[in-house]
């Protein structure tokens, strides 16, 4: 029960777009096309996932039993770098087109704050090897709900010809996302 609390909590309570709002770089940037956003949010999901593994170990058997925990932000960052480097490469090799459609966003991925907030999280609230997966895994598909229900939103609303041309592009999607934010404030009751 406690890990599906942890999952929920992360998900949709706590997301970490609409309700912590890290992460918003690559959520307003990628969420203009569908495929785009499916994959940024696959790609964030692996990198969440595995950085989530790989800071743990770092943190639990190299920088706290050596009294270095003052190093896990440094740490942490280098953990997700080489990840990302890492899943650029196998997408580049792989799919292309899912690399240009990613462009500078892909390698942003390093200084997401979600990302780097997720691993911070799992050690601030002291979290087990299994809670921090589990911690991961809901911040990740939060993080793609959100980006994907995004990129819908911001496709139809490309397609409608009546919103004033001052608020098209950017402003009518800062608009949304805060419309999304607001919606995401249901959740919060939600777990106590």
């Amino acid at each position: 029960m406690e890990l599906f609390l942890i999952f929920v909590s992360a998900m949709l309570v706590n997301n970490y777009v609409l309700s912590r709002f890290l992460g918003i770089c690559s959520f307003l940037g990628v969420s203009k096309k569908r495929d785009a956003a499916v994959g940024m949010g696959l790609a964030v999901t692996f990198v969440m996932v595995i950085a989530s593994i790989g800071s743990f170990t770092v943190h639990k058997f190299i920088l706290k039993p050596l009294n270095l925990e003052y190093l896990n932000t440094i740490a942490f960052i280098l953990v997700i770098a080489a990840l990302v480097q890492f899943v650029e490469m196998v997408i580049k090799k792989f799919s292309p087109g899912l690399y240009k459609a990613l462009g500078i966003f892909l390698p942003l991925i390093t200084t997401n704050c979600a990302v780097l907030g997720m691993t911070m999280l799992n050690i601030q609230e002291n979290y087990s090897f299994t809670q921090s997966i589990v911690n991961a895994v809901g911040s990740a598909l939060g993080y793609m709900l959100a980006i994907v229900l995004m990129s819908f939103i911001r496709q139809g609303i490309d397609n409608n010809k009546n919103i004033p041309e001052a608020l098209r592009g950017l402003p009518i999607a800062l608009f949304t996302a805060g419309l999304m934010s607001i919606a995401f404030l249901g959740f919060q009751g939600l777990i106590r």
